[in-house]
C-alpha cells in the first residue's frame, strides 16, 4: 500500500502544474464571469459550473496517475471509445432534447450532456494511434481515405443533428493531425478543394434555414439588424464599449441588462472584454497562448508517436474552438455555436477537456 501511495506522489510531482495553473486561472476567470452576471439563471449557472470544475479537476488529477499507454497499446479499447461515441451520437437523434433548434443533448435532470464533447476527445485518441503506426506511409492515399472515414461518419452524424460548428471541429482536428503526421502538398490542395466542394452539398443538403441565414448575415450584417445580426451587434457592442480598463466585474451593461444573447456561452467572450476591456482580453489571450505553448513543450518531450500525436490532436481541438468562437464574438466569422474552452458555461465540455488534459499529464510524468 505504501509503495503505491508514494508512487502516486511521485507521479504528482512530475506533472506540469504551470500549465495546471493556467487551466485554473481561466477557469476561475470563468466562475467569477458567471457569478457577477448576477441573474438567476446565471446564478444557477455558476453552481452548476462550480461543480463542474471541480469534478474536472479531480478527474484531471486521477487520469494523470492512470498509464496513458493503455489507449497506445490496447487497439480494442480504442475501438470500444470510438464505437461508444458513434453509437452515442446515433442515439442522441432519437432521445435526445432538441434545444436552440439542435438535437444535441441528453437531459438528466438539470443536466445536460453533448455527446459530441466526448467524441472530439475520441477522435484525438484514435487518430494519435493511427498516425502513430502509419506516419511514415501517411503519403498513400488508402491512409488518408481510412483516417477520412473514422472522422466522417460522426461528422454526419452531428450535421444531422444539424450542429455545423461541431461538425468543423471534428474535420479541423483531423486535418491539423494529418498535416502534422506528414502529407504531401499535392494531397493537402486535393483536401482543401474536396472541403469546399463539401461545403457547397452541406448548404444544399444538411443546413436548416437558420444556420442559411448566420452565414449570410455574416456576410452583410445590415441585412437583418432585429433578427439574426442582433447577437452579432450586442457582441461588437459590447466588446467595443469594455475600451482599455472595461466597466468593471458586474458593471456591463449589455451582458447584465440582458441585451446580448447567450453571455455565459457563445458570448462569453464579449462579457469578458465588456468587463475587464482591453487589459482582461490580453491577459486572455495569454493564458491561452501559454496553455497552447506547455502542451506543444509536452509534445516534444514525448517519448514515442502516439503521445506527440495526441498532444498536437489536443492543441488543434483547443485552437480551433478558441479561434472560431473569438472570432465570432468580433464578427470575423459567422456565428456557429462553439464554446470556448474552459471559459463558456458547458458540463460536457468542460469535462471532456479536462480529461484531454488528464491524459496529457500522464504523458508528462511518464516521458
Amino acid at each position: 500500500m505504501q509503495p503505491s501511495f508514494y508512487n502516486a506522489i511521485n507521479l504528482l510531482k512530475k506533472m506540469d502544474w504551470l500549465l495546471i495553473i493556467a487551466v485554473f486561472l481561466i477557469s476561475l476567470l470563468s466562475l467569477t464571469t458567471l457569478y457577477h452576471l448576477g441573474k438567476d439563471i446565471h446564478t444557477f449557472s455558476f453552481s452548476k459550473q462550480l461543480f463542474y470544475v471541480a469534478a474536472g479537476f479531480f478527474l484531471l488529477l486521477a487520469m494523470s496517475l492512470i498509464d496513458y499507454r493503455i489507449f497506445r497499446n490496447y487497439p480494442i479499447f480504442l475501438l470500444f471509445i470510438y464505437a461508444a461515441a458513434v453509437v452515442l451520437l446515433i442515439a442522441v437523434l432519437f432521445f435526445g432534447e432538441k434545444i436552440r433548434g439542435t438535437t444535441g443533448w441528453f437531459v438528466f435532470g438539470g443536466f445536460n450532456f453533448a455527446p459530441v464533447e466526448f467524441a472530439k476527445l475520441a477522435i484525438v485518441i484514435l487518430l494519435a494511434k493511427y498516425f502513430s503506426i502509419r506516419h511514415i506511409e501517411l503519403y498513400k492515399l488508402r491512409h488518408l481515405v481510412a483516417s477520412g472515414v473514422y472522422v466522417a461518419l460522426p461528422v454526419l452524424l452531428v450535421l444531422v443533428q444539424p450542429d455545423f460548428g461541431s461538425a468543423i471541429i471534428l474535420a479541423a482536428i483531423w486535418l491539423g493531425m494529418v498535416i502534422v503526421s506528414g502529407i504531401r502538398l499535392r494531397q493537402l490542395v486535393i483536401i482543401i478543394l474536396i472541403g469546399a466542394l463539401l461545403c457547397g452539398v452541406m448548404w444544399v443538403g444538411f443546413l436548416e434555414d437558420y444556420q442559411k441565414k448566420r452565414v449570410l448575415t455574416f456576410l452583410n450584417p445590415q441585412r437583418d439588424p432585429l433578427g439574426y445580426s442582433y447577437n452579432l451587434r450586442q457582441s461588437i457592442i459590447a466588446i467595443g464599449s469594455g475600451g482599455f480598463w472595461g466597466k468593471g466585474i458586474g458593471k456591463g451593461t449589455q451582458s447584465h441588462l440582458g441585451f446580448l444573447p447567450e453571455s455565459n456561452t457563445d458570448f462569453i467572450f464579449a462579457t469578458v472584454a465588456e468587463e475587464r476591456g482591453f487589459v482582461g482580453v490580453l491577459g486572455l489571450f495569454f493564458l491561452y497562448g501559454f496553455l497552447i505553448y506547455r502542451i506543444l513543450k509536452i509534445s516534444f518531450i514525448a517519448e514515442n508517436n502516439f503521445s506527440r500525436l495526441f498532444a498536437v490532436g489536443l492543441v488543434a481541438m483547443f485552437s480551433f474552438q478558441i479561434f472560431i468562437n473569438i472570432g465570432m464574438n468580433l464578427g470575423l466569422v459567422p456565428v456557429v455555436g462553439i464554446p470556448l474552452p474552459l471559459l463558456s458555461y458547458g458540463g460536457s465540455a468542460a469535462i471532456m477537456n479536462f480529461l484531454g488534459l488528464g491524459i496529457l499529464q500522464s504523458i508528462k510524468v511518464r516521458s
